[in-house]
């Protein structure tokens, strides 16, 4: 099951998942000038706010802060639609790993793929889906990957239907 880009014809619900199912899509083309803000605004260290000193960091230039990466490739998750109307709420982050630098004018997409999924013991109108997100830019560089816990609507709340 793959959905490229933009917002799905309907969102998933909990039974449409199954582990292994794939979901790609995305281009988010990053600006030195997007980089900056994000930096001055919620993580102000030198390689994210000062193009300059940045080229004396490990660095050696600008980078985009991992969790500006991260918000990103949230968005890009959000834009494949498959969660439209059905995600309950996020429950984790698991293994947050930063991979590689992401750099002025790099272009990101994202690769989902359902870990495990399993109706909630306590709540019949939901489950919870494990889901690993992979980050590339434009080179195949795999940037960044995390893995989501999230409860997502059941179409069939304990038997009687909903959608």
């Amino acid at each position: 099951m793959t959905a490229e880009g933009g917002v799905g014809p309907r969102a998933l619900y909990f039974e449409d998942f199954h582990p292994g199912d794939r979901h790609a899509g995305g281009a988010h083309h990053l600006t030195e000038s997007e980089i900056l803000e994000f930096g001055h605004r919620f993580d102000p260290q030198i390689f994210h706010t000062d193009p300059d000193a940045a080229c004396d960091s490990i660095f050696g230039g600008l980078v985009a802060s991992g969790l500006h990466t991260l918000a990103i490739s949230a968005r890009l998750f959000a834009d494949l639609g498959i969660y439209h109307g059905t995600l309950l709420g996020g429950v984790e982050i698991e293994g947050l790993r930063f991979l590689h630098p992401v750099r002025p004018r790099d272009t990101l997409r994202i690769e989902a793929e359902v870990i495990s999924a399993r109706p909630s013991r306590t709540k019949p109108d939901r489950g919870i889906l494990r889901i690993t997100t992979a980050v590339f830019n434009q080179r195949d560089e795999k940037v960044m990957t995390w893995t989501s816990i999230d409860f997502i609507k059941r179409r069939n709340r304990g038997g009687s239907p909903t959608g």
